[in-house]
């Protein structure tokens, strides 16, 4: 097991692997994808309100007005709630949660892990997998993934386009029903954002 950086291995099975830890409350980056979900939801309902509308041969401005104003009173309260749950969410989480990451040639592997785990003890338990496992490719990433409570992997064949947001140390990597969420340090940022560029369409 060679090391990149201080935060990434390269092993004997041709696997990056890195831990990231997100702070929840410096970094919504979670918040933001549900309000985007939502907000998506919400207008696609507005649209399909309007449609009955037209389809009923009712609408008119002042129709038209009290749908938007009323859609838009109602996503504002959704909002709030959506922003107190996450909030809730962040305080049982302890503000922060732990995501390892295997990264090869080939695709990007994104896994959440309990929530009690943190950075350090995951650097560990990766450490221990690659020296324990070594010789043996896939079952380091079989290991982690028991211990995980979501995963998502990104084949880079099927990569659509790659976003890059480092004031907040993501890298969106968009398939075209997928978008696997990467996160890196400041130091190994533009080393993951350029392997995966590397090795995509995008």
């Amino acid at each position: 097991m060679n090391h990149v950086s201080k935060n990434i291995t390269f092993d004997s099975d041709g696997v990056y692997r890195w831990a990231y830890e997100l702070n929840l409350y410096k970094n919504p980056t979670i918040l933001f994808l549900i309000w985007k979900i939502f907000g998506g939801i919400l207008l696609a309902l507005w649209l399909f309100m309007v449609v009955l509308e037209v389809i009923d041969d009712n609408l008119s401005l002042d129709n038209l007005f009290e749908l938007t104003v009323g859609l838009l009173l109602f996503s504002l309260g959704f909002g709030l709630i959506c922003l107190l749950g996450y909030l809730l969410y962040a305080l049982i989480m302890g503000g922060k949660y732990c995501v390892l990451f295997e990264m090869d040639d080939k695709g990007i592997h994104h896994i959440q892990m309990e929530a009690q785990i943190k950075k350090v003890e995951a650097i560990s338990i990766l450490t221990k997998l690659a020296g324990a496992m070594a010789g043996r490719p896939g079952v380091v990433g079989t290991g982690m993934l028991a211990g995980a409570r979501t995963s998502m992997y990104t084949s880079f064949a099927d990569v659509r386009s790659v976003e890059s947001c480092p004031g907040r140390n993501l890298i969106k990597v968009n398939e075209l029903l997928n978008k696997n969420q990467v996160y890196a340090e400041d130091e190994d940022f533009d080393f993951v954002l350029n392997f995966i560029r590397a090795h995509t369409k995008s």
